[in-house]
């Protein structure tokens, strides 16, 4: 059933007209993982490699947060990853407010297909979109969202913008989420 849900989501993502970010992009990238995943990531946007892939944080970003995975003890493979909107925005810039509305409800449908104990949120887009805290982004527990705990972390892309030991802290949270979702933490 989960499953059935998860493949249904993406199918509507890759044919979505919900607002003006499916004008410009090659392909929608609704998100992978398993679906049994009890940790959820959940970044931004999708950039150029994953507009050009239709896959989520495959370009130098990704290449991060595999670092990051493998430094917390966890597989790629082992965990969901989707983003807040589903479409690269123009230029890479932040989506906007009506953009973030349109994808949200593809979003739910995958936590709730999902059931995953952990959503870790990277980086302050997703943690402003779903955790409602704006600014500065603040790492660890940031309350509860459908059902799974919450963790607000650095996106991976800080490690490449002058910013490399921030990608030792993205993986001490993600270690600490993946001791949640073990029900260690």
């Amino acid at each position: 059933m989960e499953k059935d849900e998860l493949r249904a989501v993406a199918k509507e993502v890759s044919a979505c007209t919900r607002c003006r970010l499916c004008q410009g992009r090659t392909l929608a990238v609704p998100g992978e993982g398993p679906g049994e995943a009890s940790i959820m990531l959940v970044g931004e946007a999708p950039g150029r490699m994953e507009d050009r892939s239709g896959r989520p944080f495959v370009g130098a970003a990704g290449r991060m947060l595999d670092r990051a995975l493998s430094e917390a003890g966890l597989r790629r493979e082992e965990v969901f990853i989707t983003s807040v909107v589903k479409c690269r925005p123009p230029e890479n810039r932040e989506p906007e407010e009506d953009e973030l509305e349109a994808c949200r409800r593809y979003l739910e449908r995958q936590v709730d297909a999902l059931r995953p104990r952990v959503v870790v949120l990277l980086g302050r887009v997703a943690s402003s979109a779903i955790a409602g805290r704006k600014g500065r982004i603040q790492r660890g527990p940031a309350g509860r969202y459908r059902g799974a705990s919450l963790f607000s972390t650095y996106h991976p892309a800080v490690a490449l913008h002058g910013r490399p030991h921030w990608l030792g802290a993205l993986s001490e949270d993600l270690r600490e989420a993946a001791l949640v979702a073990a029900g260690s933490g």
